[in-house]
Parts: C-alpha cells; sequence; structure tokens
C-alpha cells in the first residue's frame, strides 16, 4: 500500500539558527538528513532544511506543518531536542497518523507572528 504524507518538519538554517560561529547552538542538519535518510522517513514525514524562518532572536526555529496547520518551535538548543523531534517523526511514520509532539518540543511552541 502506499503510503501517504503526513507532516513536515521545516528546520531553520538561515542567518542565526545554527550559526556557532556567532556564538549560537549548533542546528545538527547533517545528523538529521541522515538519520531521515536511515530511518526512511521522507514519504511520511518530509523534512526540509530551510532558510531563515524567523524569529531570529529565537535561535533554532522549527515549523511543523501537518492536516491542522503550521506551528512553530523555538529555542531548540539541545540535542535532545532534535532526539525528540527525529523519535516523534519515527512514530508518526511507523503509526501513520500524526501524533502529538513530545513535551520537550510542545514546551517550545512560539507564536510565530506575536513577540515572544
Amino acid at each position: 500500500t502506499r503510503r501517504q504524507v503526513l507532516a513536515q518538519v521545516v528546520v531553520c538554517l538561515g542567518c542565526c539558527c545554527g550559526r556557532t560561529d556567532r556564538g549560537r547552538p549548533e542546528v545538527p542538519s547533517d545528523w538529521l538528513k541522515a538519520e531521515w535518510k536511515a530511518r526512511r522517513l521522507a514519504k511520511q514525514v518530509q523534512l526540509t532544511i530551510s532558510g531563515c524562518l524567523g524569529p531570529c532572536d529565537l535561535v533554532n526555529v522549527i515549523a511543523v506543518a501537518g492536516p491542522d496547520g503550521i506551528d512553530y518551535y523555538g529555542r531548540l538548543t539541545t540535542q535532545a531536542h532534535f532526539d525528540a523531534v527525529l523519535d516523534w517523526a519515527t512514530a508518526c511514520a511507523r503509526d501513520g497518523v500524526v501524533a502529538p509532539l513530545p513535551a520537550v518540543i510542545a514546551a517550545h511552541r512560539i507564536d510565530r507572528f506575536r513577540p515572544a
């Protein structure tokens, strides 16, 4: 059976996010891409490494798009954050449904168009 795309994770790697040369925390984009490929997630949960998503003062921003819309998360500053996103995508692909994001990510939800 053909599986459908359930969600998309867009990871900012723009002017500020992941810029360790500017004292910002790393965005492990190469690791994420390799793990996404190794776990064969792209057909169910797409990964996009993007330019600036803003807001830049909330470093390491991601957007998660699914059937209910797009939510933004900021200040993802540890490997544990990116591990949680990967594990979430793996569970969604395995189960064929968009699960709620884990608390370690959900706690970082931001309103993209309002000041923090």
